[in-house]
């Protein structure tokens, strides 16, 4: 298990943090809390991301 911060999740993901942190916010992706520190597991974002793939239509 790879544990990502919220610098780090934005990396990962190529948005800005303060994406991240509207995210974790809404309660719209999982994260671990440690303490007072939020982390991401890695694999459970790629497999939120893919969750969030919008397939194009085929043409009629």
């Amino acid at each position: 298990m790879t544990l990502l911060d919220i610098d780090g999740a934005a990396d990962h993901l190529n948005v800005s943090p303060r994406f991240i942190r509207r995210l974790v916010a809404q309660r719209r992706v999982n994260y671990l809390k440690i303490g007072k520190f939020v982390r991401f597991d890695q694999d459970e974002l790629d497999e939120w991301v893919q969750q969030q793939r919008i397939d194009a239509r085929r043409p009629a």
